[in-house]
């Protein structure tokens, strides 16, 4: 069974196609940074988006996410965006914890798990 690499860089790729299982890295808000959950979020989330559709997959087709926030206390910001987000009826098996980040300005980081 063939894999692919999708956004290839020194350190890790931003997706990996194996099979039909699509894994994401996580995802940070990099136009979004430094600013509330919530805005954050809907960046990851529409990046999570456009690296589905390039693996040939979509939202609805969720197995799994993994969310971290640098504080927990936000949990509800971050499941208002992600509660609009997530296709109504398909949602992933999901866990989220409270974890520091890789840098400061960033509030929230999210992995997916989809199928082809």
């Amino acid at each position: 069974m063939g894999f692919e690499r999708m956004g290839v860089g020194k350190r890790m790729s931003q997706a990996v196609v194996h099979g039909d299982t699509v894994y994401t890295a996580g995802q940070v808000a990099h136009e979004a940074a430094g600013k509330s959950v919530g805005e954050q979020t809907r960046e990851i989330l529409e990046n999570i988006e456009t690296l589905l559709k390039e693996a040939g997959t979509d939202k609805t087709r969720l197995l799994s996410a993994q969310i971290w926030l640098s504080d927990i206390s936000t949990f509800d910001e971050m499941n208002a965006v992600w509660d609009e987000w997530v296709a109504e009826g398909n949602p992933p098996a999901r866990a989220c914890v409270e974890s520091k980040l890789a840098a400061p300005q960033y509030n929230v980081e999210i992995m997916v798990i989809a199928a082809r």
